[in-house]
């Protein structure tokens, strides 16, 4: 019986040994994983916010013809909104067709036989910088919003 006791003590004390190295061996791995985690998190928030600012933009010069012609309007719309900072550049423009498919100018004489018709468009920017600086591994990345309404007359 004594015997059987002190048998079941080494083993329970060198399991417990075995448990400390095997998880000194994976903890590191585990926290690598944990890392690559929340770098996957930051990329997928940063470019949301870069689209949702070329919405933005969009969706200001989209009011009217007025607002339509303000690409500097649309551009500090889609700055405002991502709020990033210097590291965002948004460009705003805007394009005319005429209803019938043909080319125009933007001047009211285009488009005699349908009606123009006004698109603005809003392309943003962004310099993405990784947490990890492992070996230059992915240290930046450029992320890029576009996005194209028509505008309402």
């Amino acid at each position: 019986m004594k015997m059987a006791m002190t048998i079941g003590r080494a083993l329970g004390s060198s399991e417990r040994g075995q448990a400390l190295a095997e998880m000194a061996l994976i903890a590191p791995l585990l926290l690598f994983l944990l890392v690559g985690l929340v770098e996957v998190g930051r990329y997928a928030n940063f470019s949301i916010l870069v689209s949702n600012a070329a919405r933005a933009g969009v969706q200001y010069g989209a009011q009217n013809l007025v607002t339509a012609a303000d690409n500097v309007g649309m551009q500090n719309a889609a700055t405002a909104d991502a709020n990033l900072g210097a590291t965002m550049t948004a460009t705003g423009s805007h394009i005319c067709k005429c209803a019938d498919g043909s080319a125009s100018t933007c001047l009211p004489t285009d488009c005699a036989s349908s009606h123009r018709l006004v698109y603005v468009q809003v392309d943003t920017v962004a310099t993405f910088n990784s947490m990890l600086h492992v070996a230059n591994i992915v240290p930046s990345l450029q992320i890029r919003g576009h996005a194209v309404m028509r505008a309402a007359q």
